[in-house]
């Protein structure tokens, strides 16, 4: 699917012509949005490249030489988006080609990011003269998203926070779950935001006849820096969290081992004794004693007695 917009007044418009006037629309697109293209979609697109669209393999190397770079078809920028599937934060690949007349964005699923962009341009609330300065709006659009969910993840921590710490008897293992979700989400939105840093240097450096496209990309990059500092407070407390919960169970673990030490200490002696009495010698003079049983009843009951009060005393029960 590719989606064309135009500029006009400063302003983004959507063009939404017929599928058959697609060559058209492209011809006069100031930003093509290529989501999943066909074969015939990446034929279309030929003209605009000096090389062939890049694969999804290419899309996908960690390599910065890989992810940023310029040649004939002009600035490529490869930078992370944040997605959520099935309730899990995943990082996606976005890969930008910044021209002097036109951008072109490639990916492979329909971002949050991007579908606002697409409500935002319909009511004309997107702003930019150029396809420079729109690159620049998308990923100022990105961060406001990131954090939003930095914002959603530190919701999620109190919840999980007040379920340990103030909550009796509170389910610790659900607990530790719900962490390692919001762990796992935390780190992908830190790589995502280490991502955008490295994708706005990059910019920087090829935006120097546009100072005050570098004025936004810098306070840009002052949000990103705030965020990351956040998101670093973020896992410092799901370390703390993770770390208390697991000292919570270890204490449950713990009590209940303390419990079957004392019951053992406890029949020791009665155990013992019973013992005695229960060995096959001739020579055992209470065994023709008439109070020799009750004798050794009362005796086990004392020598297991004992143990306990001595316990009570010293509180370790």
């Amino acid at each position: 699917m590719i989606r064309t917009y135009s500029l006009a007044q400063q302003t983004i418009h959507e063009l939404l012509d017929d599928d058959d006037a697609l060559a058209a629309r492209l011809s006069q697109a100031t930003w093509i949005d290529a989501q999943e293209p066909s074969d015939s979609e990446r034929e279309a697109l030929a003209p605009f490249l000096a090389e062939e669209l890049p694969g999804s393999t290419d899309v996908e190397e960690i390599e910065s030489s890989a992810r940023y770079f310029s040649d004939a078809d002009g600035l490529h920028v490869h930078s992370l988006f944040l997605t959520r599937n099935e309730g899990k934060h995943q990082n996606t690949t976005v890969a930008f080609i910044l021209q002097p007349q036109r951008l072109l964005s490639l990916r492979e699923e329909d971002l949050a990011d991007f579908r606002l962009l697409r409500l935002r341009a319909r009511r004309g609330q997107i702003e930019a003269g150029s396809p420079q300065e729109l690159m620049v709006t998308i990923f100022e659009q990105k961060v406001e998203n990131l954090a939003d969910s930095v914002e959603d993840m530190h919701r999620d921590l109190e919840q999980v926070s007040h379920q340990v710490l103030e909550v009796e008897d509170s389910d610790l293992e659900d607990a530790i779950d719900r962490l390692a979700k919001v762990e796992d989400s935390v780190g992908k939105i830190r790589l995502c935001l280490m991502d955008t840093q490295r994708s706005l240097h990059f910019l920087l450096r090829h935006l120097r006849r546009h100072p005050e496209l570098q004025e936004q990309a810098r306070e840009v990059l002052q949000d990103v820096d705030a965020l990351m500092s956040h998101n670093t407070f973020l896992s410092d407390k799901v370390n703390f969290l993770m770390d208390t919960t697991q000292g919570f169970i270890n204490i449950q673990q713990n009590q209940i081992i303390k419990i079957f030490s004392i019951a053992s200490v406890m029949f020791l002696p009665p155990t013992m004794i019973a013992s005695i009495y229960g060995m096959n010698f001739d020579v055992m003079p209470e065994l023709h004693w008439p109070l020799g049983y009750p004798f050794a009843i009362f005796v086990m009951f004392i020598s297991g007695l004992t143990p306990f009060l001595y316990f009570k005393h010293r509180g370790w029960l």
